[in-house]
């Protein structure tokens, strides 16, 4: 056992052990590893302990810092010479749902992601947004891309700001309103001129926020637009609330499917594990307005769709690349509130076939 003076240590023992892991808490539940049920596979031999530990936030800095607290927390109270195995994991998929307790009114919760920037995903977000409140649905959207939020120029609500509500006697975030659905953006907490730089830790925490401190009331469908890529704060981000599923959206051309592809294998990771809605093909083809009968497939033809069938997701549909959907968004009305125009009615088979999906999964459990 090496020089431990008794009066200064605890004998290493799995109730003592169990004791030190007691006092560190899990910073997403508040609660402590043990009384949350977090420690699995405890083995005391000698001076060797080995366990696994798991934290709802699976992104890398978050299960260092749980790495170091446990080796901090155990070796000050049982002694420098013990020896630490402690695995640390995200908390897997169905654990994390019991954990959760955000968003209790919000039936459906969809990620709308991207693997690259610059495919249209939050032109996407707005035009499923705008059908499922076109078609009856009470609707949010949490426009969390830090790096352009766009969402706010999409909806004319650029100038808006967030009010307060009082919600027993607990100060919360109102979301702005356009056209029926509830707005959310980290836009609205900027400049619009000024460059933002986040760190990882401080981006997931302010985009946290949107979901912990905000009153959404009930809604149906709560759309989020994610950064594009594949990162530590997706890992964060999708980790906070209990999503139901995701949408990947592309453009046809190779360079854009391998970087969808990686954000439909990011989503099936077991420590996310989110159901996959579909994938979207944007700028599917070009359409001159002077030739609308035309199709000109500029960026490749049927790549998202292909992509879809290969991966064994469902493909949502084609959105072609037409003059009115820039238009559309640049005037702040998403194109699918356009009566009868070929986007609206592309953008409208979408939603159909994107709620027919999202059914079909929570049907599923």
């Amino acid at each position: 056992m090496g020089n431990r003076p008794n009066l200064l240590y605890m004998e290493i023992t799995r109730e003592n052990v169990l004791e030190v892991l007691g006092s560190i808490l899990e910073p997403d539940l508040k609660k402590d590893l043990v009384s949350a049920n977090l420690v699995e596979d405890l083995t005391v031999e000698g001076n060797k302990i080995s366990l696994k530990v798991f934290v709802t936030n699976p992104a890398m800095h978050a299960k260092k810092r749980m790495q170091e607290a446990i080796d901090f927390n155990l070796k000050n109270k049982l002694g420098d010479d013990i020896e630490i195995e402690a695995s640390v994991q995200g908390l897997p998929a169905d654990a994390k749902k019991s954990q959760r307790k955000i968003l209790p009114e919000v039936k459906n919760i969809v990620a709308i992601s991207s693997g690259k920037g610059g495919v249209g995903k939050s032109t996407v977000t707005a035009n499923i947004a705008g059908g499922l409140a076109k078609a009856g649905y009470k609707v949010g959207i949490v426009d969390a891309d830090i790096y352009g939020p766009s969402i706010p120029t999409m909806f004319d609500v650029v100038n808006d700001r967030p009010t307060m509500l009082d919600i027993d006697g607990i100060p919360k975030i109102n979301p702005v309103l356009s056209y029926g659905i509830k707005i959310l953006s980290i836009g609205f907490f900027t400049e619009q001129d000024n460059a933002v730089v986040w760190r990882g830790p401080m981006a997931a925490k302010a985009m946290t926020q949107m979901f912990t401190d905000a009153y959404w009331g009930k809604l149906d469908y709560l759309l989020i637009d994610l950064p594009p890529g594949t990162g530590d704060i997706h890992l964060s981000l999708v980790q906070t609330v209990p999503l139901d599923g995701a949408v990947i959206v592309s453009t046809p051309q190779e360079v854009a499917l391998a970087d969808a592809r990686r954000g439909v294998n990011m989503f099936k990771l077991d420590t996310i594990n989110v159901p996959v809605v579909g994938i979207v093909e944007n700028m599917a083809w070009f359409t001159p307005e002077e030739l609308p009968e035309n199709k000109y497939y500029i960026f490749g033809r049927d790549g998202a769709k292909n992509l879809a069938h290969g991966m064994e997701v469902p493909f949502l549909g084609h959105i072609p690349l037409v003059q009115g959907v820039r238009e559309a968004g640049d005037i702040g009305k998403p194109a699918v509130f356009q009566e009868n125009t070929p986007i609206s009615k592309a953008f409208e088979e979408l939603v159909s076939t994107f709620v027919k999906e999202v059914e079909s999964i929570q049907d599923k459990k």
